[in-house]
């Protein structure tokens, strides 16, 4: 699995695609601020109330989740900012709440499906294994174009995990403060638009952009 900091042909990092991700993630987790709450602080670990994994489960949900979303010279990891906490949580309420135990399955099962693979190939516990064997595993289901189909319930699992994590992030105050974004911020002199900015205005344009809610363009309405 490629290192979050990586950039692709286009300049991005894994962790810029995840603050775009966690724009919009923020949304979703306001909706149910009270599953959120747990990523929030960490004073609320010590106290935490396990309702969905056991210790073997949990153990691996704290190594997934920050290989997903390691620290870096910006923030914490993904467990610094209490996304296990805000997992088990938020999986519990769409069981108990939701009455559908669909999520909950798929991810004890993806879990589960680590272990053995690792189990297979190294003898240990995913958990357990190495840097490089554990990207070994990671690398065959982390892409969704690309994996055998013996893999795609795996592939299944992890986009939901990785997409659990990245919810949970930033939702949390590290991933907030992550975030690029600063709200309105009052200037003492307008000086126009970020030349940045308008260069990728202009670009969109020569695509046939004309305003985020002009009719013509397919992608205001997407």
């Amino acid at each position: 699995m490629p290192d979050n900091n990586e950039k692709n042909e286009q300049g991005v990092s894994r962790r810029d695609i995840f603050q775009i991700l966690g724009t919009a993630s923020i949304a979703v987790a306001s909706a149910g601020s009270a599953m959120a709450a747990p990523a929030q602080t960490q004073s609320a670990k010590a106290a935490f109330h396990r309702q969905v994994f056991d210790d073997h489960q949990w153990k691996t949900v704290h190594v997934l989740s920050d290989l997903i979303i390691p620290a870096d010279d910006r923030s914490g990891s993904a467990t610094q900012a209490g996304v296990p906490e805000f997992m088990d949580d938020w999986i519990a309420f769409r069981t108990d709440q939701g009455g559908n135990d669909r999520l909950k399955a798929e991810i004890l099962g993806g879990l589960m499906w680590l272990d053995r693979e690792s189990h297979q190939l190294f003898s240990k516990d995913f958990a357990d294994a190495d840097a490089a064997q554990q990207k070994q595993i990671l690398d065959r289901i982390a892409f969704p174009g690309h994996f055998a189909p013996d893999d795609s319930a795996a592939v299944a699992f992890f986009s939901e995990f990785r997409d659990l994590t990245v919810v949970g992030f930033f939702s949390s105050k590290i991933g907030v403060a992550d975030l690029p974004y600063i709200g309105n911020v009052a200037v003492e002199e307008w000086k126009g638009c970020d030349p940045k900015v308008w260069a990728m205005i202009q670009e969109r344009m020569k695509s046939g952009y004309r305003g985020l809610f002009n009719p013509g363009d397919q992608r205001a309405a997407s």
